[in-house]
């Protein structure tokens, strides 16, 4: 029973484990410090194996998506029926994958305390391309009825925690961090192969439309510099562009680090509008993690991890983005130097081994209130 021995958290989330970026550095790398430090974590994914993930998000049988809607349902029946056996129920950005908030709402009945977990603008509509046909089972208003039942909101951004405030006024900023056991520089192959300077971007099949966006200036990159510039897209295995020879690679736990140290130049475009507003620099984070130089569009968050110049670079119009990366191709001391730079930025304010303390004690005060 709640109360006896450890503290206990129940975890629902998403995906299984090392699947989810988001996952990974909102809550899975500090799991480790919190079993250390009184609590015992239970770790409860909604979709639970590679096979699910590939019918949800591959597949267009529909029949496919209501098999992993029916087991996904069981699990989440499953947590309902043991939350009273929890200290606190973590959301990960919402418990069921429709607009329902019925399981919420049944966690809100339990004894736990509900912490409610989000790292992007989730009440804006936003759904991947292999799921349009169900998009009618979506409800992103439903973001502020989560946010009401919650007696704690952790979000990553004080963007985020704006929007939280109207509904809920228990609301923490804690930003997305590295975890600098598992980011470790690799050695830098490319600087094998020569002179040529590999520009990078990480991401997945539902944000490579803002990979697109940069390449009106890479066509203007290619001309000026040839076959000094590759270009990678790391995450995405299904996308192409011939006229920039770029194929997609597939994001996996045992590649990221190597692939993504592998860059000369990180870049994270994004356009100026809301939705990106609410997002919290991971792309950035990572290469500077890695000791990659990052170029990032000067919208939301970005602003504050990067001083321009100095740690990174920011970027805005494009003229920005052709003026930028051109200095930085010419420069590689520059680049080493941003490099350096944004390692310790990562080191100092946006990792792990930084802030775990802090993240302890937020599960520690929630159960004194």
């Amino acid at each position: 029973m709640a109360g006896l021995g450890k503290k206990r958290i129940l975890f629902v989330v998403q995906h299984r484990f090392n699947r989810a970026p988001g996952q990974r550095y909102r809550c899975e790398q500090y799991i480790n410090y919190l079993e250390a430090n009184g609590f015992e974590c239970v770790y409860s994914p909604l979709i639970a194996t590679s096979e699910e993930d590939y019918a949800l998000y591959n597949s267009h049988s529909l029949i496919d998506k209501a098999m992993i809607f029916g087991q996904g349902l069981a699990r989440r029946i499953k947590d309902v029926c043991r939350a009273n056996s929890f200290d606190i129920v973590y959301i990960y950005r919402e418990a069921f994958m429709t607009g329902s908030v019925f399981f919420e709402r049944l966690f809100r009945l339990s004894r736990a305390k509900i912490i409610l977990d989000f790292d992007d603008a989730i009440w804006l509509h936003s759904v991947s391309n292999a799921n349009k046909s169900l998009q009618w089972l979506k409800r992103p208003e439903k973001v502020a009825d989560i946010i009401a039942l919650s007696d704690l909101v952790i979000t990553g951004n004080s963007y985020l925690a704006s929007y939280t405030k109207g509904f809920n006024p228990n609301v923490i900023v804690f930003p997305s961090t590295i975890n600098l056991d598992y980011y470790q520089i690799p050695l830098k192959q490319n600087k094998l192969k020569g002179d040529q300077v590999v520009i990078g971007w990480s991401g997945s099949h539902t944000t490579v439309e803002h990979f697109e966006t940069i390449i009106p200036v890479f066509r203007i990159l290619k001309k000026k510099f040839g076959s000094k510039l590759r270009f990678e897209v790391y995450g995405d295995p299904l996308y192409k562009n011939e006229e920039m020879d770029i194929q997609g690679t597939p994001w996996s736990f045992d590649t990221e680090v190597q692939t993504i140290g592998g860059f000369d130049i990180g870049i994270m475009p994004l356009p100026n509008d809301e939705w990106s507003k609410g997002k919290c620099g991971m792309k950035g984070l990572q290469y500077m993690g890695l000791e990659v130089p990052a170029v990032l569009s000067g919208v939301g968050m970005n602003k504050d991890i990067i001083e321009d110049g100095v740690n990174g670079v920011l970027a805005l119009s494009e003229n920005e983005w052709i003026d930028k990366l051109t200095l930085l191709i010419e420069n590689r001391e520059l680049r080493e130097h941003l490099g350096k730079a944004g390692r310790k930025t990562i080191e100092q304010r946006f990792s792990a081994q930084a802030l775990s303390p802090d993240y302890l004690h937020i599960f520690q005060s929630v159960l004194n209130h």
